[in-house]
C-alpha cells in the first residue's frame, strides 16, 4: 500500500505541476493577483506531494518490501540499514525521484520566501519551474516508474552496487543534485526575464543567492565524489577525467562564470546578455550531465546502465528547455542594452575575461567528453580521450584564468590603470616568482611545470588577501561577501598546490608480498604483517595488515579486498595514512597466481589532502558569502530596468 500511496502522490504532483506551469503565467499576463498567488501555493503543495512519494519509496527500501521491483533489484536483507536507505537514490529511478524532489523543494523555497521579488517576475519564474517539474515527473511516471510491483515477490532482493555501499556515497549524490538542480532557479529566473523583457540590478540581486547556494553544493559534491574515488576504487588517483566526472565539472565551470557575471550585473548593470546566456547554459550543462549518466551511451563506474530510450526522452527535454530558452534569448538579446560603459582596464573587463576562459575550459571538457561518442556514432570507431588530451588543452586555459583570479578583485569598477594594478599585485607577484624559482632550483631543472604550478598556488593564496589588507583599517566593516571571496580564492590556491604536487611527484610501486615482506617507497617502509579472512554483514574479505614506518613515525594500515556473494562483485578498501605533507596509500589486489603472496600497490601522494582541503575552503567561502546581510535585505522595487519592457509580448500588457 505504501508504494501505491507514493505512486498516487507522484501522479497528483504531475497534475499540480502542469497547473503551476500555466496558471501563474496567465495571471502575470492578466495582472490577476489571485492567479499569481496560485503559483506559490501550487509550488509548495507540489513539493509536499513529491516528499510523500520519496518517503514512501525510502520506507519500502528500509522495510525491505521486495514486492517493489526497484527494492528487489537494489537492496537485500543483509545490507546495513544506512545503505538500505541510501539505496533509495542508488539507482536510476530513485535518483530521478530525488532529483525531482530537490527541484520541487527549490521551487517551494522560492515561493515560501520570495523576499521583495516583483510579483509578476516571481509568477513567471515559478511557472518555468513548473514546466521543468512537469517534464521530469512525466519522465519518471512514463519511463522510470519507481513503484512498479513484482508478482510474485521474491523472498530477498539483490543488493545495492557494492561500490555505492560507502558513507561518502550516502552524501555525494544529494549534494551533486542540490548543485545541478539549484541552477534550475537561475534558468527559470532567466527565462522569466526573457518572457517579461526586463532585466535589472534587482533581478541580479534576487538570483545571485540561488546561484551561490547551488555552486556551494556542487563544489562540495564534486570534492566528496573525488575523495570517494580516491579511497574506494583503489586506483590511487583523485581525478581520472571519467566522462561522468566531466559531467559534473562542466556545470561547475559554467556556474562559476555565471556567479561572477551576476555580480557585475548587480553592481554595475553590465553584462546583461552574458548573465542571461550563462544562466541558460549552466542549467543545460546540468541536464547534459543527467543525460550522460542515464543514456547508456557510455560506460563508467559512476553511470546508471539503462536503456537508450530513456536517454532519448532526456535528450528531448534538453533540446526543448535549452532550445526554447535560446530562442527567447535570440529574440530579446538585441534589446538588452545596459548602457553601462567600462574601460579596457576595469573590474568589468577582468570578470569578462574570467568568463571567457571559463567557457573555453568548459568547451575543452565538452569536446573531450563527447568526441568519442560522436566518432562511434559516425563511423563505429571506439576511441578514448584521456589525461594527455586534457593536459595539453585544459591546463593552458587554466593558467591565465588563475592569473586573473588575483588581478580581478583589485581592479576598480568602470576604469583603472595598468600602473595602479601592477602596484597592487606586486607583492603577490614577487612572492610567487620567488617560490617558482626556488621550486625549480630545489626540485631540479626538469620541474619547470611544477615550479609554475607552485608559483600560481602562492600567487592565489597571497593575492587573496590583497583586498582585506588594503582595507585593514576597516576590517570590522568588511562585508561577508568579501570574506567569502578571500576564503574561496585562497582555497583555490591550496587546491592548485595539491594538484601540482600530485601531478608531478606521485610515486608508486606494484609488487607481490607475503607476510613478513618489506617494501620501501621514498621515505616510507611498508611491512606486510598479516593476511586474514574476515566476514562482514554482507561480504567476505581478505584483509591485509601493514606496518608503515616514516622516520620516527610508525602507523598501522589495513587494506581489504571484499567479495559480495549476492551480487558476485568485488571492491577494494585502501589503507591510507594521512598527513599534512602527503599520504601513504596501500591497496591489495588478487592473490599471486603462484599462490605465494598477494599483489600489493603502494603509493606516496604528496599534498593530496590539499586538493580536498582547498575545495572545502572554496565551499566555505561560498557559505560565508551567502551569510552577507545584503542578500537578506534585498533590493527595492525601484531598481532601474536595464532592458526595456516590451509591450504586448509574452504576457506584458500593452498600455
Amino acid at each position: 500500500m505504501t508504494a501505491e500511496i507514493g505512486h498516487f502522490a507522484l501522479i497528483l504532483a504531475l497534475l499540480l505541476s502542469c497547473l503551476q506551469a500555466s496558471v501563474p503565467m496567465w495571471g502575470a499576463h492578466r495582472g490577476d493577483s489571485a492567479l499569481i498567488g496560485f503559483g506559490r501555493t501550487a509550488a509548495q503543495l507540489q513539493a509536499l506531494l513529491i516528499a510523500v512519494s520519496f518517503v514512501a519509496l525510502a520506507n519500502s527500501f528500509v522495510a525491505g518490501d521486495f514486492s517493489v521491483a526497484l527494492v528487489a533489484g537494489h537492496s537485500n536483507a543483509t545490507q546495513p540499514g544506512i545503505y538500505r536507505f541510501a539505496a533509495t537514490w542508488g539507482n536510476h529511478e530513485g535518483s530521478m525521484l530525488l532529483w525531482v524532489l530537490i527541484l520541487a523543494v527549490f521551487g517551494a523555497g522560492l515561493a515560501r520566501f520570495p523576499g521583495n521579488i516583483r510579483e509578476a517576475l516571481l509568477a513567471r519564474t515559478l511557472a518555468v519551474q513548473g514546466m521543468i517539474g512537469a517534464a521530469f515527473i512525466a519522465f519518471l511516471l512514463f519511463t522510470s516508474n519507481p513503484f512498479e510491483r513484482l508478482s510474485p515477490a521474491p523472498f530477498d532482493g539483490r543488493e545495492l552496487n557494492p561500490l555505492l555501499q560507502d558513507p561518502g556515497l550516502v552524501l555525494h549524490p544529494p549534494l551533486l543534485y542540490l548543485g545541478y538542480v539549484g541552477f534550475s532557479v537561475a534558468f527559470s529566473f532567466a527565462a522569466a526575464a526573457l518572457i517579461e523583457g526586463r532585466v535589472d540590478a534587482a533581478w541580479a540581486r534576487w538570483v545571485r543567492p540561488w546561484i551561490l547556494a547551488a555552486w556551494v553544493c556542487l563544489t562540495a559534491g564534486i570534492a566528496l565524489g573525488s575523495f570517494w574515488a580516491y579511497y574506494e576504487l583503489g586506483w590511487g588517483g583523485w581525478w581520472f577525467w571519467d566522462p561522468v566526472e566531466n559531467a559534473s565539472l562542466m556545470p561547475w565551470l559554467m556556474g562559476t562564470a555565471l556567479l561572477h557575471s551576476a555580480l557585475v550585473l548587480e553592481r554595475r548593470g553590465a553584462l546583461v546578455s552574458w548573465t542571461i546566456l550563462l544562466a541558460v547554459l549552466t542549467f543545460s550543462m546540468s541536464l547534459i550531465g543527467t543525460f550522460l549518466v542515464r543514456s547508456g551511451i557510455l560506460t563508467s563506474v559512476h553511470a546508471f546502465a539503462v536503456d537508450p530510450e530513456r536517454g532519448v526522452f532526456i535528450l528531448a527535454l534538453i533540446i526543448g528547455a535549452t532550445g526554447g530558452a535560446l530562442g527567447l534569448f535570440a529574440w530579446r538579446a538585441p534589446a538588452m542594452k545596459s548602457g553601462a560603459l567600462f574601460g579596457s582596464v576595469s573590474r568589468e573587463t577582468g570578470l569578462s575575461l574570467n568568463n571567457l576562459f571559463l567557457m573555453a575550459a568548459t568547451a575543452v571538457v565538452f569536446l573531450g567528453t563527447f568526441y568519442p561518442v560522436i566518432m562511434e556514432a559516425v563511423n563505429g570507431d571506439k576511441i578514448s580521450v584521456g589525461p594527455p588530451y586534457y593536459n595539453l588543452t585544459f591546463a593552458p586555459v587554466m593558467i591565465p584564468l588563475l592569473l586573473l583570479v588575483t588581478i580581478g578583485p583589485v581592479l576598480q569598477w568602470k576604469r583603472d590603470s595598468l600602473r595602479s594594478v601592477f602596484g597592487k599585485v606586486r607583492w603577490p607577484a614577487i612572492v610567487a616568482l620567488g617560490t617558482g624559482v626556488a621550486a625549480i632550483v630545489f626540485l631540479g631543472g626538469k620541474s619547470v611545470l611544477a615550479g609554475i604550478g607552485f608559483a600560481l598556488a602562492v600567487w592565489l593564496i597571497v593575492g587573496a588577501f590583497i583586498v582585506p589588507w588594503r582595507r585593514r583599517h576597516l576590517l570590522r566593516t568588511t562585508p561577508m561577501s568579501v570574506v567569502g571571496m578571500v576564503i574561496a580564492h585562497a582555497g583555490l590556491g591550496v587546491m592548485t598546490a595539491g594538484v601540482t604536487a600530485m601531478s608531478g611527484f606521485e610515486t608508486s610501486k606494484v609488487l607481490v608480498m607475503r607476510p613478513g615482506d618489506t617494501a620501501t617507497l621514498r621515505d616510507a617502509r611498508f611491512t606486510l604483517s598479516a593476511v586474514d579472512a574476515v566476514r562482514g554483514p554482507n561480504y567476505e574479505a581478505q584483509r591485509a595488515q601493514f606496518s608503515v614506518r616514516q622516520g620516527n613515525t610508525i602507523r598501522d594500515l589495513t587494506s581489504e579486498r571484499r567479495f559480495y556473494p549476492n551480487s558476485q562483485n568485488q571492491t577494494t578498501e585502501a589503507g591510507i595514512g594521512g598527513g599534512i605533507l602527503g599520504n601513504v596509500y596501500v591497496a591489495i589486489g588478487a592473490p599471486d597466481p603462484g599462490g605465494v603472496g598477494i599483489t600489493v600497490r603502494i603509493y606516496h601522494h604528496p599534498l593530496v589532502g590539499w586538493i580536498w582541503g582547498g575545495a572545502l575552503l572554496m565551499a566555505l567561502g561560498g557559505i560565508a558569502s551567502l551569510s552577507d546581510r545584503r542578500f537578506r535585505i534585498g533590493v527595492g522595487a525601484s531598481a532601474r530596468p536595464l532592458a526595456p519592457t516590451m509591450p504586448g509580448a509574452f504576457g506584458v500588457p500593452a498600455e
